[in-house]
């Protein structure tokens, strides 16, 4: 149970983060597409080297490659049969999945962002499981610090919509408490039923990845800073790979 608590509560935070990373939003008007496209590319970095170092790796030292794969591939499976079967509506991609009359645009503003971080939170939850609370720390560390440039990311977009800027802090903040629901499932499956250890770390990989893959990069490069979003996925790789060989 205290190893359920520590991933709940680690996922809570990351989530909060997100939050965090949106306040810039009270202080100031609006911020440059090219720096919310280098801080984008950061997160991006960070889920990268979180999904290599943190997850795939400990998952291939607890089984074998084929464990890994299949893991890996339905994480990312199942992210995609989520975003492709859930109206949800993105503030640069515009609707996508099934049409529907019953949820507000802002519901289905906030539909995406769920779809986005639970992957995160399951991440967290996952790596608590087995056990070792400093990779669950690190993984934590690595989503809160990916939420943050996420945060101001959504925030400053909705301000550009019309939304006031306690409202756009507020639903920045709200998207991030998806992740400790994702955190809870997690830790309690795999701590729980310890052979699912290192599919659960797969399965979160491929679903982390999945999302850099389609929501993050795609959105960095869109408004033509796509070096400057490149080098931000660098320096955010490089960070967490540091981070995870000196406290990994």
């Amino acid at each position: 149970m205290d190893v359920v608590l520590y991933g709940l509560l680690a996922s809570l935070l990351a989530g909060l983060s997100t939050g965090v990373g949106a306040l810039p939003i009270l202080f100031f008007r609006d911020v440059s597409d090219k720096l919310l496209d280098v801080m984008l590319g950061f997160a991006a970095g960070v889920m990268l080297a979180a999904s290599s170092f943190s997850l795939i790796v400990p998952a291939l030292e607890l089984s074998n490659v084929w464990v890994v794969a299949i893991g890996f591939s339905f994480g990312a499976l199942i992210i995609h049969m989520i975003d492709r079967f859930t109206p949800h509506i993105h503030l640069w991609k515009g609707a996508e999945g099934p049409k529907s009359k019953r949820f507000s645009g802002l519901m289905l503003m906030v539909l995406a962002i769920a779809i986005h971080n639970f992957p995160e939170g399951l991440a967290v939850g996952v790596s608590f499981g087995g056990g070792d609370l400093s990779r669950g720390l690190l993984v934590s560390l690595a989503i809160g610090l990916q939420n943050m440039p996420e945060g101001l990311a959504v925030a400053f977009p909705l301000v550009r919509e019309g939304y006031s800027r306690s409202k756009a802090l507020g639903i920045a903040t709200l998207s991030g408490l998806v992740e400790p629901i994702g955190g809870l499932l997690g830790v309690a499956l795999v701590s729980w039923t310890e052979p699912m250890l290192p599919w659960g770390l797969a399965f979160a990989a491929g679903a982390m990845v999945f999302v850099v893959s389609d929501e993050i990069i795609p959105e960095s490069h869109r408004k033509g800073f796509e070096r400057e979003a490149t080098f931000g996925l660098i320096i955010g790789f490089l960070v967490m790979m540091v981070l995870d060989t000196y406290f990994g």
